[in-house]
């Protein structure tokens, strides 16, 4: 993206203390290169945040999947059929 106006960039940068890694784009800017700026920010794992009149109103940031748990993942998943704690009947070499 180049910045038609670097001194208005640098004001709004400074004013809210923009990580440098951030890229700071007007809602105009914004509106226009939409799809760029969401695949620059999942590639490049930044910031972006929009100015309208030189102010902030949003901020786009790279989606933090949470991962899967490994407890509970199965839960509903398993049929108990009859009783599976009682004795079964059969006879066993290591009960001789």
């Amino acid at each position: 993206m180049s910045d038609s106006k670097p001194n208005k960039s640098r004001r709004v940068r400074e004013a809210l203390a923009v990580p440098d890694d951030a890229t700071v784009v007007s809602a105009a800017e914004f509106k226009a290169h939409c799809l760029h700026l969401m695949d620059q920010v999942r590639q490049e794992r930044s910031e972006v945040i929009v100015t309208k009149y030189g102010r902030p109103v949003a901020k786009l940031v790279p989606y933090e999947e949470e991962p899967v748990s490994p407890f509970g993942w199965l839960r509903g998943t398993v049929t108990i059929h009859g009783d599976i704690i009682g004795p079964t009947g059969e006879v066993w070499e290591a009960d001789e």
